[in-house]
């Protein structure tokens, strides 16, 4: 990543980076729309009010702006001068950063696979490794979306957000070796969802800068948009007076400070409240405000609106398990950049260097396997009343104690596609800031459990493939890899002493997230196809939450995507227009 650096060196002096003769500034951009909640007033009128700043809620309030008056509330801050957001190389400390603050929010599924939902302007598009990939036409097809429109809809977004990786030396031995082992056509880099191995694309520039769906933002119109940052909300106001079915026609927020806003929709019949707050919050959102299983609402005293016992149901995150590969040579910092899409249903991606495994820094004295660490992670190799923090320290001191060749590798993952296994979201309390229970029930079908075991497999094979040569040690066997994998703390579910003798157990015992959750408010079950929910007027659902399967390897390009094309399908819908920009 050496590119370029007397120019970083003058641009880092203006507080801007630049590659190929473009800056991006690592402070705020001039959004004259952005206001602290705190700011606003108690009382307010828009024609759309969108409840979620994420990956789909930037680019849908973006489009809607431009013709009309948009309210966007996002419940965390913004990601622009935020290091551990922005930079490459410090991927794995927002995950691992538990502050009430935090742009992460940690949730543990009942399942006992430690997970992430975004609390930040842009989303998880803020947290991820930034894979960027579009889905395969046959999905866009299945779902009924209008292909030139997805497609002119995917181009908007990558004007701004998406980029060629640099591909070194991990990552191409990486890709070497899925061709060796027969995961074919080479198909180059490309956005394209295709079988065989190909370089896709990423958030991340060719100086490890994040750019996430927040940068969409720019292609606002700034006198038709307001963004309230740390505005929670709780209530979407319905009236049902003289109604065939409840209306929605306004919200009430709290900013920062407890204070309370309310934020109505100007009159209109076409006018809308859209709520984009992702895979746990939309449908969390929609039991608060009394749309869902009427016996679980009711246990909470919850009033019901419309008993609808899809709300939650259908919830589903792919499996992804891993091999960690310890390097005698040196390795770069990379995220995902390659990927082998399979016919059998896995998808073989790979990460390398400090996102994963550090030494110790003068800023912090403690080493760390980034999202697989004890600080990040839980200890799942002891019981439950012994998972204290006196246990994690001695873990963390331990870990400190490690030759810096222990922290020199990479990790080779493999994904399940679909998943086929599904699950459901309940509420724990009345609270909008607790995380909701979930449930995923990974590997409960029994295909998903096979195309975990053919993914590591496939694993096994690049290891040992002659592209791989310089990033193994030949003394230690696949079995040796296998168990130290074993001994990583990466979930909290129970450990065998031995997972190498069944990789169905390996699968079982080491599976992790990959943040590609997704479901509670699907297609057909709880909104419509054009993302109206059932049962009420003037309210849709628009986000991850409405699949019933991920789309792609990575689903955050489809989600900006579907930000951005439900946005022209909203405008022109109303304005009585047919044109896809």
């Amino acid at each position: 990543m050496a590119f370029g650096w007397s120019n970083l060196i003058v641009a880092a002096l203006a507080g801007v980076l630049c590659f190929h003769g473009f800056c991006y500034s690592e402070r705020a951009p001039n959004y004259t729309f952005v206001h602290e909640a705190t700011s606003a007033p108690s009382i307010s009128y828009y024609d759309y009010i969108i409840i979620g700043g994420g990956t789909a809620g930037c680019p849908l309030a973006a489009t809607l702006s431009q013709n009309f008056s948009v309210l966007l509330l996002e419940r965390g801050g913004s990601p622009y001068g935020n290091p551990n957001i922005t930079n490459l190389a410090s991927f794995a400390d927002t995950l691992g950063d538990l502050s009430p603050t935090s742009a992460s929010q940690r949730f543990i599924s009942e399942d006992g696979v430690i997970n992430a939902r975004a609390r930040v302007l842009g989303g998880g598009s803020c947290l991820n490794a930034g894979f960027y990939t579009r889905a395969a036409m046959e999905y866009v097809r299945s779902v009924g979306w209008d292909e030139k429109l997805a497609i002119k809809s995917y181009q908007w977004v990558e004007k701004l957000v998406a980029f060629e990786p640099p591909m070194l030396q991990w990552q191409t031995a990486v890709r070497d070796g899925l061709l060796e082992v027969g995961v074919l056509p080479y198909n180059g880099f490309t956005y394209d969802h295709l079988y065989g191995t190909k370089v896709g694309g990423t958030i991340f520039d060719r100086d490890g800068h994040r750019h996430t769906a927040a940068d969409l933002l720019e292609y606002a119109n700034p006198t038709g948009l307001t963004v309230l940052l740390r505005a929670t909300v709780r209530r979407v106001m319905f009236r049902t007076k003289g109604k065939t079915k409840p209306l929605a026609h306004g919200v009430v927020f709290r900013d920062a400070a407890g204070i309370k806003h309310k934020a109505y929709l100007r009159p209109g019949s076409k006018n809308e409240i859209i709520i984009s707050a992702g895979a746990l919050g939309s449908p969390q959102l929609l039991m608060l405000n009394g749309i869902g299983p009427a016996a679980h609402l009711r246990s909470l005293g919850i009033q019901v609106l419309v008993d609808q016992p899809m709300v939650g149901q259908g919830m589903s995150d792919n499996p992804m398990n891993a091999i960690y590969v310890p390097s005698p040579s040196p390795v770069e910092i990379s995220l995902i950049q390659v990927v082998g899409i399979t016919r059998f249903g896995s998808y073989i991606e790979a990460a390398s260097g400090s996102n994963f495994a550090s030494a110790p820094s003068s800023n912090g004295p403690q080493r760390n396997f980034g999202m697989f660490s004890p600080q990040t992670g839980q200890l799942s190799t002891v019981p439950p009343k012994q998972r204290t923090a006196d246990a994690i320290a001695r873990a963390v001191e331990a870990m400190n104690g490690l030759d810096d060749a222990a922290f020199r590798g990479g990790f080779i993952i493999e994904k399940i596609m679909g998943p086929l296994s599904t699950g459901h979201l309940e509420l724990r309390n009345r609270n909008a800031n607790d995380n909701p229970s979930v449930t995923f029930n990974y590997f409960k079908e029994p295909l998903d459990l096979k195309r975990c075991v053919e993914g590591i497999k496939t694993i096994e094979r690049v290891i040992q493939s002659k592209p791989f040569t310089n990033f193994r040690y030949p003394y230690i066997t696949l079995k040796a890899l296998i168990n130290m994998t074993v001994n990583f703390p990466v979930n909290r579910r129970p450990r065998y002493a031995n997972d190498s003798t069944s990789l169905e157990q390996y699968c079982k015992d080491t599976v992790m997230t990959i943040w590609h959750y997704h479901g509670g408010c699907q297609v057909g079950k709880v909104v419509d196809p054009d993302y109206r929910v059932l049962g009420v007027d003037g309210l849709r659902v628009i986000d991850g939450s409405t699949f019933t399967y991920s789309p792609g390897t990575n689903p955050q390009a489809t989600v900006m995507m579907l930000g951005r094309y439900m946005g022209i399908k909203i405008r022109n819908e109303r304005l009585g227009m047919n044109g896809l920009d």
